[in-house]
């Protein structure tokens, strides 16, 4: 197995997670007591989200470039940006290494169009839902994107990050998400793409008419496949 290399820690809280997934994929490919070979580099998210909200993009690109390189120097032969929001920096992270960069929003797409779906909602910070370097990336996918209105924008990326990355998972947020996707659904939504990592904490197929696509587990289990290709098992 080939080493996956995580910059994780946007937020730990989802990062957890993608430790879990990748371990659980490989225990469900290889059997027995196997389990990942991965690396993990995790920032200071207070630090990301400071240069997040003052527009200092590049700033904070070169912070995750730098956790690629010491990923690369660790051995890493695969490089995973453990959050959708910081692939808005992906092209810049990309380059500072000669180890292939798993792109989340290339992931989630091919899951949408295995399912047989093209028009999806979005669910994700207000970088995610308003900016074009993911929606722009699913639709070059092939995928028609769309996301909840100002209000329910508003929502979702409060509780991301009032909430969810500091591990809390309310009733009443559940309740709250649970509006914006049938919302979503009344539109032509097809599937719900839970473009936060975090999401996948609080909702899940309960929590919808249509399919989730949860896009921390999707990019791990892409990544143990990914790591393990050419392998038996």
């Amino acid at each position: 197995m080939r080493t996956i290399g995580l910059i994780g820690g946007m937020s730990w809280e989802s990062t957890a997670e993608y430790y879990r997934i990748l371990n659980e994929r490989t225990r469900e490919r290889l059997g027995g007591l196997h389990s990942a070979r991965c690396v993990l580099f995790s920032v200071d998210f207070a630090e990301i989200e400071e240069l997040q909200v003052q527009g200092r993009w590049a700033e904070a690109g070169e912070v995750l470039a730098d956790a690629a390189r010491a990923l690369e120097a660790a051995g890493a032969d695969l490089l995973l940006i453990c959050t959708n929001t910081m692939h808005k920096v992906a092209e810049q992270v990309g380059a500072a290494t000669d180890v292939p960069l798993l792109h989340l929003a290339d992931t989630t797409a091919a899951a949408v169009r295995s399912a047989g779906l093209r028009r999806v909602g979005l669910l994700g910070t207000a970088f995610t839902m308003e900016q074009d370097f993911y929606r722009g990336r699913l639709a070059a996918g092939g995928l028609d994107v769309l996301v909840p209105n100002a209000a329910g924008r508003a929502l979702v990326h409060r509780v991301i990050y009032e909430e969810l990355c500091l591990g809390v998972v309310r009733d009443e947020s559940r309740a709250a998400y649970r509006e914006v996707v049938a919302d979503l659904i009344a539109r032509g939504a097809e599937g719900v793409v839970l473009g936060c990592t975090e999401i996948e904490l609080l909702i899940g197929p309960a929590d919808s008419a249509v399919p989730l696509f949860p896009t921390a587990r999707l990019h791990a289990e892409a990544a143990v496949d990914a790591a393990l290709a050419g392998r038996a098992g």
